[in-house]
C-alpha cells in the first residue's frame, strides 16, 4: 500500500500529519438538573421491584424443584400451585430483606425526595394564594 505522500496528490494529507485533538462538541447541558434525582437512583423503585420479583421467581423455581424431587410435600390437599406460591413468598421475603437492602435504601431516598419536593411545591402554591 502506498502512502498519500507518495501518490503526488496535493489534495491528500501526508500520513505523517501531526496529531490533533478531535473536534469535540462542548457540553451545554448542566451537570445537574435542579430537582432531578441522581442517575443511579432515577429508577430505584422499578429496579427494586424487578429484583424483588426476580428473587421471588428464583425461590419459586427452587421450591418447585424441591417439591418435584420429593424433599418438600408437593401439596396440602388439592392446593399444589397455591402451596408452592405461598412457600416461595415465605422464603423470598426474608431473602429480599437481606439481599436487596441497598436497592431498598435507594428507593426510599428517591421516594423521600419526591415527597419533599411535593411538599415544597404545595407550600409555595399556598403562599402564592395568600
Amino acid at each position: 500500500m502506498t502512502s498519500t505522500s507518495e501518490t503526488g496528490n496535493p489534495n491528500t494529507a501526508p500520513d505523517t500529519a501531526p496529531d490533533t485533538a478531535p473536534d469535540t462538541v462542548p457540553n451545554t447541558a448542566p451537570d445537574t438538573v435542579p430537582g432531578a434525582a441522581p442517575a443511579r437512583t432515577s429508577h430505584a423503585t422499578l429496579r427494586y421491584t424487578a429484583m424483588r420479583l426476580g428473587v421471588f421467581v428464583a425461590c419459586f423455581v427452587v421450591v418447585a424443584l424441591l417439591a418435584y424431587v420429593g424433599v418438600l410435600p408437593e401439596a396440602i390437599g388439592r392446593a399444589n400451585p397455591l402451596w408452592l406460591l405461598m412457600l416461595a413468598m415465605v422464603v423470598s421475603a426474608p431473602l429480599s430483606l437481606v439481599l436487596l437492602r441497598r436497592q431498598r435504601d435507594e428507593m426510599s431516598v428517591q421516594i423521600t425526595e419526591r415527597v419533599d419536593r411535593a411538599k415544597r411545591k404545595l407550600a409555595a402554591n399556598q403562599s402564592q394564594e395568600d
